[in-house]
């Protein structure tokens, strides 16, 4: 490998970049700071990826003890394409940050939330290429506790109530997370994933090994806000910043999917998850109710923030369907939908973001008249609206195929008919705000005549556009998933 350290610096420079932002205490060297680190993550992702895709998974231990004695950092097909989200999420999310914290933070506290987005983007990276199961909930911490703050941030008190209800919920997650952990340590004598695996095998029926999954799946669901424990989403995204909305939408929930299959697939095996538990039939009906009941709540919200937040519990549902299915078909749409909704939900919390500047808030009532008040933002909204949907040619689609040829190679024409018709809800509550921003008149609480900023319009439209070239050029995406569905299957590198 060209640059042998990129696994460990993917993770240590934006570590590194929060104390620096601490330290210059100014917004802007801050913002360049973190901006910089991100930047940075990203290229080492992309070359990382590149360098598994062409010779393999890639590890680095840490250290003088090779793994499994030491702590390893492993990329292969499956955490590559999770880094590259990660990062490049972080990376297009940073600058847009510039003129939307500015507008939404005290001064005196937006180096402090520079600080806090670092440590974020390195706690999610860390939890992706750790190949150590201890490793994985120490990053989680990292994630989970810079991102409290972070909601905490926003200007509605009730932001505070929802970085403490999320605080609650996810403190019990990582509790019962590391319960497992320390059950599998037990029964097995390591941390290592791969090594942990290997050694289940003997052990695989036992009541510690059973109970470690149960006590992980239930921790990890908590974290991606799997129905019916995603109580405290809606109101993070709804009272959080714009800009952290915009990338834990994108991000983070992303990656606790990332480690629930990882558990699922690469340390438990498929056979132990559907055959001796019934795993696969309850997260198939959690599922489904999750898609149903998440997207007829989003129809009945008046703001934006929180009907997409509902939407998120929906989408998040899709994708844990695709896990369910533990066929090829099922799982590359679960990592596919993993990527392309992440790139979708954080196009339209970062247009959504400029409607808040201009209006002071993302309701119904304040983009009445919109597309002519604000016409690139709304047509960016409208665009990302139909990769929800799963309109072809938006990236949305490619996941929605991938579900139904998943559920018909299963021969379940049911679920198939499920996917299509539960995808109409989502026409509906999109097909809101076209009434309200091309159809209806300005309200009294219609933003001004005038775009978002530049520096927030340009981020948003890079997401937007890439909702629609990954829906028409799908060789990234769909070979990726593909790959990583063949290794968590146990037939890829």
């Amino acid at each position: 490998m060209t640059f042998a350290h990129l696994p460990a610096l993917a993770i240590t420079v934006p570590l590194v970049a929060a104390p620096l932002a601490v330290l210059v205490r100014r917004s802007a060297p801050a913002w360049a700071i973190a901006t910089a680190a991100c930047a940075f993550s990203f290229f080492a992702a992309i070359l990382l990826a590149a360098e598994v895709a062409a010779h393999g998974a890639v590890s680095y231990p840490l250290g003088s003890w090779a793994p499994p004695w030491g702590i390893e950092y492993r990329i292969d097909a499956f955490s590559a394409f999770v880094l590259v989200l990660v990062s490049g999420m972080a990376t297009v999310v940073a600058p847009y940050a510039w003129r939307s914290v500015a507008a939404e933070l005290p001064r005196d506290r937006i180096y402090l939330f520079y600080a806090l987005y670092c440590l974020s983007v390195a706690g999610l990276l860390g939890m992706t290429i750790t190949g150590d199961a201890f490793n994985v909930f120490v990053f989680m911490e990292i994630a989970s506790l810079s991102s409290y703050v972070l909601i905490a941030l926003g200007r509605d008190r009730r932001a505070l109530l929802a970085a403490f209800q999320y605080l609650v919920l996810g403190t019990i997650g990582a509790t019962f997370f590391v319960i497992g952990v320390g059950l599998l340590y037990l029964m097995t004598g390591t941390l290592n994933l791969a090594d942990m695996a290997a050694r289940l095998q003997d052990v695989r029926g036992t009541r510690p090994v059973l109970a470690a999954l149960a006590f992980i799946t239930v921790g990890v669901s908590l974290k991606l806000a799997l129905f019916p424990l995603h109580f405290w989403l809606p109101n993070a995204y709804a009272y959080a910043p714009s800009v952290v909305t915009a990338f834990l939408a994108a991000t983070a929930t992303k990656v606790s999917v990332y480690v629930l299959m990882r558990f699922y697939f690469g340390v438990f095996g498929v056979r132990l998850v559907t055959g001796t538990l019934p795993m696969a039939e309850i997260l198939l009906g959690l599922s489904l109710i999750a898609i149903f009941t998440a997207s007829l709540v989003a129809l009945w919200q008046q703001d934006l923030k929180r009907l997409f937040a509902y939407s998120s519990v929906a989408q998040i549902g899709y994708i844990t369907l695709g896990v369910s299915m533990a066929s090829r078909d099922g799982l590359t749409a679960a990592v596919v939908h993993l990527f392309n909704h992440g790139v979708t939900k954080g196009a339209l919390f970062l247009l959504l973001g400029g409607v808040a500047l201009r209006a002071g808030r993302a309701t119904l009532q304040s983009v009445q008249g919109l597309g002519r008040r604000m016409p690139i933002t709304s047509l960016g909204i409208v665009i990302a609206g139909l990769s929800l949907i799963g309109i072809p040619g938006t990236a949305g689609f490619v996941s929605k195929w991938y579900l139904v040829l998943g559920a018909l190679e299963q021969g379940h024409w049911w679920l198939a008919g499920f996917v299509v018709l539960t995808s109409l809800i989502a026409v509906a509550y999109v097909w809101r705000f076209v009434e309200a921003a091309y159809l209806a008149e300005p309200g009294p609480g219609a933003p001004e005549p005038g775009e978002t900023p530049l520096a927030m319009l340009v981020p948003a439209w890079i997401l937007v556009l890439a909702c629609v070239g990954f829906g028409l050029q799908t060789s990234f995406t769909v070979d990726s998933a593909q790959r990583a569905a063949a290794l968590l299957l146990g037939g890829g590198p």
